[in-house]
């Protein structure tokens, strides 16, 4: 089934390209950015502003091909993973998935704080945080990233996925 999804407004950061990028939002918490929403759906931010983060869903435009099996940033065996159990940008379908602490919405511009996305990127969707909903309980699995997940606030991103 094809699926037709329009941006609804574009994201606009420092990173101009890929190297030395934060590989996940966690390690851009200083990195500010500012998204611009088309005036279509600018009414689709009443109340947004009641929220401290929103996740960002958006479309990873730089990203030429997918590749089933990648070797990602914060591997320390440098071993091929499958791509669905990796949160690289060269997924089948494109999509890319932040939360950033929302610092101000005025307008059609949202402020952001904590970005880890490329400068004009076409935004897709936002959703609000919301701890409740998202909270998940028992035991929580971070499989082949579990030796790593203390590093990856650290590591800065390269070209190899573009």
């Amino acid at each position: 089934m094809k699926i037709d999804i329009e941006s609804i407004g574009t994201i606009f950061t420092e990173f101009k390209d890929c190297e030395n990028m934060p590989v996940q939002p966690c390690g851009g918490d200083k990195s500010v950015g500012k998204i611009v929403i088309k005036d279509e759906y600018k009414q689709g931010l009443k109340d947004l502003d009641g929220f401290s983060h929103i996740y960002l869903i958006y479309y990873f435009h730089k990203s030429k091909d997918y590749k089933l099996e990648v070797i990602p940033f914060n591997d320390k065996t440098n071993s091929k993973r499958g791509v669905f159990s990796t949160r690289t940008p060269i997924h089948p379908n494109k999509i890319g998935l932040s939360l950033v602490k929302l610092e101000s919405v005025k307008d059609n511009i949202i402020e952001i704080r904590g970005v880890d996305i490329l400068n004009e990127t076409p935004l897709i969707d936002i959703k609000p945080y919301i701890p409740n909903f998202d909270f998940v309980e028992g035991e929580i699995k971070s499989g082949w990233m579990n030796s790593s997940l203390d590093e990856v606030k650290n590591k800065k991103s390269d070209n190899r996925f573009l």
